[in-house]
Formats: structure tokens, C-alpha cells, sequence
């Protein structure tokens, strides 16, 4: 599977240019994702909103199913080189789309421990409504 179109790409690298800019000019910057990639055998989960001008970096949030979500960078190379039992490898999510910016995905999935469980919770809801948490089963 090609992990990224032209179009892909394009959106990524104007998102990088503008979080320069924005940075330039002391703004705040936070882009919805642009693609979701993940694991098919497994929890692994990648949302990219950037992609740097070596067309291998990217930035984003990244789930390795761990429970601690993170943002940061991450190789594109890399993610393409994994091979994974059957002849599989990490695919991007075909239908993924969403109004919600990576601030948002960030703070959901540090809550909830995984991409996969905010995802969940942030479908269908409007980009400023704040979703019921499940209760913690740990007192």
C-alpha cells in the first residue's frame, strides 16, 4: 500500500510550512491530522499532521499501544519498512477523516491510554463538545 498520495504529501508539507510560520510569528498552530496509519495485527496507531522538507519526518501523535500516547516525530521510512506477519505491513486508514485538531486527539488519548479508544470517543462529535469520560474502574 502507497502510505502517502501527492495529495497527502501536499497537505503535510503545507501544514510543516505554516507550523513555521506560525512559530515565526509567536502564533499557535494546531492542525487537525491528516492521516492515520496503523498496525493491522496490532495496537500501533500513527496521526500525522506534518511532513518536514527531508519528505521522511513527520509529526504527529503516536500510539505503540503501551497506554502513553505521545507527540512528536517519527520516520516515515520506518513506518513504511515494517513487516509484519502474512505478508502485511503498517496501512493507512483509508476512511480517516476528522474536525477535530491533534490538541484534542492528543488530550483524549492521553486520557483514555490509545489513539484507538479516543478515536471512539471523538467520532460523530462536534469539534467543541466535550464527550462524557468512562468512569475510572481503579478507586
Amino acid at each position: 500500500m502507497i502510505l502517502l498520495t501527492p495529495d497527502l504529501r501536499y497537505a503535510l508539507r503545507a501544514n510543516a510550512i505554516s507550523s513555521v510560520a506560525a512559530q515565526a510569528r509567536d502564533m499557535r498552530f494546531d492542525p487537525v491530522p491528516v492521516v492515520k496509519f496503523f498496525n493491522p495485527l496490532g495496537a500501533g496507531t500513527w496521526l500525522a499532521t506534518e511532513l518536514y522538507s527531508d519528505a521522511d519526518t513527520m509529526f504527529g501523535l503516536a500510539d505503540l499501544g503501551f497506554g502513553c500516547p505521545e507527540m512528536g516525530t517519527f520516520s516515515l521510512m520506518e513506518i513504511q519498512s515494517v513487516r509484519l506477519p502474512f505478508g502485511l505491513g503498517i496501512e493507512r486508514d483509508l476512511d480517516f477523516s476528522t474536525p477535530h485538531p491533534l490538541s484534542r486527539w492528543s488530550d483524549m488519548a492521553r486520557q483514555t491510554g490509545s489513539i484507538i479508544h479516543a478515536e471512539q470517543l471523538l467520532r460523530g462529535l462536534a469539534p467543541d463538545t466535550v464527550p462524557d469520560l468512562p468512569a475510572d474502574p481503579i478507586p
